[in-house]
């Protein structure tokens, strides 16, 4: 079974069918195993009416005690060794889903890694989440096919020719009854691939919507806005139930078909053995060894009506593993350097043009199309953007990584000290260039990241004014931070994050909405830090906020995306009346912040 640390192997991901015929060839040996040892199982389970009629015809009607004596013991061994057998091949199968599971989720973690920041905006939270906590389990059942399904089909052809030697037209009814009762179930398969599908659709959105409710209660409660979100989550939530009742319903008529049509087949074949018993055409022992038969048949064909059942569903579930397999992370074909000496970083879709070593600033009423653009800056989506003379797209991905750094104001933050928090991204940053001020950005990628000096670490929350964090933690720098800084409010997780950008000190950054979950007071703070500490360094940070905008050197306001107009703040005030009405509107906004960051604070 694949460990922690073994390679799982390059996926088929061609579609649902080849991904699980992938998990099998993975372990080919286990699977062969299980399919044997299965086999064997089910075609013992018929051995015992077999040795059962032997006793009755030569032992128990005779009156031959010896015989009957040998038979039985002969039953007795033959039950026990099946009984081992059956272990074994729970065991086998177990190995083979527990491998199957394993395998799967390597694959995905591995390749969310692969994708990196192009994760977040090629998929969902949310479908990645429910791969993760459903998908790979239903996966996994899938495979059961290889084993239980291989040996139905195998004991099926052993009992149809056992019953060819008792009564031909028992057989003839087995043969032509066993596909019929699998031909009536089949279409109901059809049918649970469909609803299951729409099912786990829904499921992947609605999880999504519960981690952004979960990430965004505090705020939500803080605004009053938590009741509308809530409503709007009952009534998704309530589609979901009836989607699920819709695959309940397929999902029970399959199980109740799977027992009850075998059953009722059964019932007539015992019938009609009993006619021929009667007639005189079988023996006594032969009637008991149809009916042993048929009972034996009962397992098989409710294995079959499983198997299907499992694979239409795990079908389903390796579409949606092979659709996120499919997603491609960001194509890396740069073959030309960056520039040396600081250069103008130049959208040509946006018309931005961000001049070296000043802080600039991106205005837009639309949140949306400034993002866009810090994006194409920051090369995380194909564009046409150059630096300096150089199209960002022949630039190495990784000498880009090392010198610009985009700092989004919802990145993630994993649980660990306040120190690391910080100081990771800055050693990081910097091990994967040792370069954050160094002009050959490729001569040194596989340099040790260097440690953070504690004046260096110092000064990065100094100017992200997040002093008062460290001093309120009971231990300081080296105090434990949750998952997604639950612990700290939200405009404490922003400045920690504006921290960690700052600590990694890169040559280029651009920053998303620094500011937005901060009060007046301490925005104004954190405006006039970022100007010196970024003093002479090039600086993007995308903003409304007149607070922020009159410290920055450069402003560009947008309109739909495009650049409306360049200046400096005071400028733009006097000479665009929309840019007026924008940061008027955000000026309003800011006079209610600390109303709003006490109330966040008291529902924490």
């Amino acid at each position: 079974m694949i460990d922690a640390y073994e390679d799982p192997g390059t996926p088929d991901a061609r579609g649902g069918w080849w991904y699980l015929l992938w998990l099998v060839r993975c372990q080919l040996g286990r699977c062969a195993a299980g399919a044997v040892i299965a086999s064997t199982w089910m075609v013992l389970l018929a051995a015992t009416p077999y040795l059962m009629a032997k006793a009755i015809d030569e032992g128990l009607e005779p009156g031959d005690m010896a015989a009957l004596a040998g038979w039985s013991v002969a039953l007795f061994v033959v039950g026990s060794f099946n009984a081992w057998l059956s272990i074994m091949r729970h065991r086998t199968m177990t190995r083979v889903r527990m491998d199957a599971n394993f395998r799967t989720v390597k694959v995905v973690v591995g390749h969310a890694v692969r994708l990196g920041a192009a994760l977040s905006r090629r998929s969902g939270a949310g479908e990645v989440v429910t791969i993760g906590v459903g998908d790979v389990q239903t996966i996994a059942q899938a495979l059961t096919v290889v084993g239980p399904g291989v040996g139905a089909v195998i004991a099926y052809l052993t009992i149809a020719g056992l019953l060819v030697s008792v009564s031909p037209l028992i057989a003839a009814v087995v043969l032509l009854g066993i596909p019929t009762i699998v031909l009536v179930v089949g279409p109901l398969l059809t049918r649970l691939q469909g609803t299951e599908t729409e099912y786990r659709e829904r499921q992947g959105v609605l999880t999504a919507r519960i981690a952004d409710l979960a990430g965004g209660l505090r705020v939500l409660n803080g605004l009053g806005g938590k009741r509308l979100v809530a409503d709007a989550f009952h009534h998704d939530s309530q589609h979901l139930r009836a989607q699920g009742y819709r695959v309940g319903a397929v999902t029970s008529w399959v199980q109740a078909l799977g027992v009850g049509l075998p059953t009722v087949f059964l019932a007539v074949v015992t019938w009609l053995a009993a006619r021929l018993a009667a007639q005189g055409h079988i023996t006594v022992g032969e009637l008991v060894s149809v009916y042993g038969y048929v009972a034996v048949l009962v397992g098989p064909v409710a294995f079959w009506v499983e198997c299907g059942y499992m694979l239409s569903r795990g079908v389903v579930a390796a579409r949606r593993v092979v659709r996120f397999l499919r997603l491609e992370p960001m194509e890396d074909r740069g073959t030309r350097a960056a520039p040396i000496e600081p250069s103008v970083l130049h959208d040509p879709e946006s018309g931005v043009r961000v001049l070296p070593g000043r802080l600039t600033a991106l205005a837009s009423a639309n949140p949306a199309d400034t993002a866009t653009v810090i994006d194409r800056l920051g090369r995380y989506t194909p564009s046409r953007t150059t630096w300096g003379e150089v199209p960002l797209d022949e630039i190495p991905l990784r000498e880009i990584r090392a010198r610009i750094l985009v700092a989004d104001h919802e990145a993630d933050l994993f649980a660990d000290t306040l120190r690391n928090v910080v100081e990771g991204a800055g050693k990081s940053f910097r091990g994967a260039g040792n370069c954050a001020t160094s002009h050959n950005a490729l001569a040194h990628t596989n340099a040790p990241a260097e440690a953070l000096s504690e004046a260096h670490l110092t000064q990065a929350i100094h100017a992200a004014v997040a002093d008062d964090i460290v001093q309120a933690l009971p231990d300081a720098l080296d105090s434990p931070i949750d998952a997604q800084a639950r612990n700290l409010s939200g405009g404490q997780r922003q400045r920690i994050r504006l921290a960690r950008a700052l600590a990694a000190d890169p040559e280029i950054l651009l920053a998303t909405e620094p500011t937005s979950a901060l009060d007046a007071h301490t925005e104004a703070r954190v405006a006039e830090r970022l100007r010196t500490a970024r003093n002479g360094r090039t600086t993007v940070v995308t903003t409304t906020s007149p607070l922020v905008l009159d410290r920055t050197d450069t402003v560009i306001y947008l309109v739909d995306g495009k650049v409306e107009a360049t200046g400096t703040h005071r400028e733009l005030l006097d000479e665009q009346p929309g840019y007026r009405a924008l940061v008027a509107r955000d000026a309003d906004t800011d006079a209610d912040a600390d109303a709003d960051a006490d109330a966040e604070e008291a529902v924490r």
